[in-house]
């Protein structure tokens, strides 16, 4: 599997602010990057959904601050009003770009069976994807499709159910060679654990976060993998500080104030957790498995929706960038951190005489934008290693290199 090379990721964060000013735009057609003389025919997206509540457990019981975490009126782990507000405004915005391209009409509700929603059986996916279809077409019915509440789904969750024949030993060797291992992984990111120790304020030398050794090593049952340690704790204090801010709630619980910039630096250590759970090619081939060989039916079926839309994690999205060998980079993240409503966008073409091809983007808004409500989101133009660099992917060529990187299923 390619990965972007450090030279080349150093590149890339040196050209994004140029990058990114040019493809930032409001809730209007997004397709500067449409390819001459060809008609789009079919988008295959995955996202992940929108800004939610703190999961029970995310900061760390011990973690210690200056002042009380913020309270948040919506339950723990739910789609909060502010995220379904910014999936809605996301969702106008591809609207606005599909009826440019004349994928969706603007004053008719998508026929029947041609704008599919899957999402994970979790209620913010599930919310997430209504939030979103109601924005995509508004005063229609679109249907939500989903397990049933709570249900493992493999499409989603691979590994919890068991999709693939995974082997954890495996795994643990395989993220130690793509992160040089564990010790590595938190030297890299010290900073980053340093600057949230200041955001905390707890005046405690020894640090504010209550990690314990570093280990990775397989689950107990074999069928995952364990990791303990300061990116393990970290992460997570990480992302409900990005949530909350967010959200609109207070931006800091003491020590140095938090605002989008020290967010992005302290994403960095959220974006390490996926470089040990879904972003080396051992972890990204059987993260994808299922929801990967979904999108290339989705892209290759002869009648199927215009239309087809998965909404699930910050792991699923991480991992199919790091199976294609591209970052995740846009404008108020760290590389890699997944933005709540963020998606990476499929969009199939045909030419003049038919022949299909595929074009790749990564859409998002910052978490300044969702705070402040803003109608802006950024589309960023995606290459896939082994794919023409100037030009769209041919369809097969894109679904082989695709297809032969995902895991097998289990039989």
């Amino acid at each position: 599997m390619s990965i972007m090379p450090a030279t080349a990721r150093r590149l890339a964060l040196m050209l994004a602010p140029f990058l990114f000013s040019a493809i930032a735009t409001p809730a209007a057609a997004q397709s500067g990057d449409v390819p001459r003389g060809m008609t789009l025919d079919r988008v295959v997206m995955l996202m992940r959904h929108g800004v939610r509540a703190p999961l029970d457990g995310e900061v760390p019981h011990g973690t210690r601050t200056a002042r009380p975490w913020p309270l948040w009126s919506t339950p723990e782990s739910e789609l909060t009003p502010r995220g379904a507000e910014a999936l809605a405004i996301e969702a106008r915005a591809d609207r606005a770009d599909w009826i440019a391209q004349r994928l969706l009409f603007a004053k008719a509700c998508p026929a029947p069976g041609t704008v599919r929603i899957r999402t994970n059986s979790s209620s913010r996916t599930i919310a997430s994807g209504a939030a979103y279809a109601k924005g995509l077409a508004p005063g229609c019915t679109l249907p939500v499709e989903h397990e049933p509440m709570g249900q493992v789904d493999p499409l989603f969750e691979p590994l919890r159910a068991r999709a693939t024949r995974f082997d954890a030993a495996a795994a643990v060797a395989d993220i130690d060679r793509f992160t040089g291992g564990m010790d590595a992984l938190v030297a890299r990111h010290r900073d980053a654990l340093r600057l949230l120790d200041a955001v905390l304020g707890c005046g405690d030398p020894a640090g504010c976060d209550p990690a314990g050794p570093t280990r990775l090593t397989p689950s107990a049952d074999g069928h995952g993998i364990d990791l303990t340690g300061p990116i393990r704790t970290a992460s997570g204090t990480a992302q409900v500080l990005l949530l909350q801010y967010a959200e609109g709630l207070s931006p800091s619980v003491g020590g140095t104030p938090v605002d989008g910039a020290v967010l992005a630096r302290l994403g960095a250590v959220h974006a390490a957790l996926f470089d040990v759970y879904s972003r080396s090619p051992y972890m990204a081939a059987h993260q994808s498995a299922a929801f990967g060989r979904h999108m290339i039916a989705a892209l290759t079926e002869a009648k199927g929706p215009k239309l087809d839309i998965l909404v699930g994690h910050d792991t699923n999205v991480t991992a199919l960038a790091a199976l294609l060998g591209f970052d995740l980079v846009a404008p108020g993240y760290a590389v890699n951190d997944a933005a709540p409503g963020g998606a990476i966008l499929i969009r199939r073409w045909h030419d003049r005489a038919g022949k299909p091809f595929v074009t790749l983007a990564y859409r998002t808004q910052s978490v300044e934008q969702i705070r402040a409500r803003s109608n802006a989101v950024t589309v960023t133009p995606v290459r896939v290693p082994g794919c023409p660099t100037d030009a769209p992917c041919p369809l097969d060529r894109f679904v082989a290199l695709f297809g032969d990187k995902l895991a097998p299923l289990a039989e």
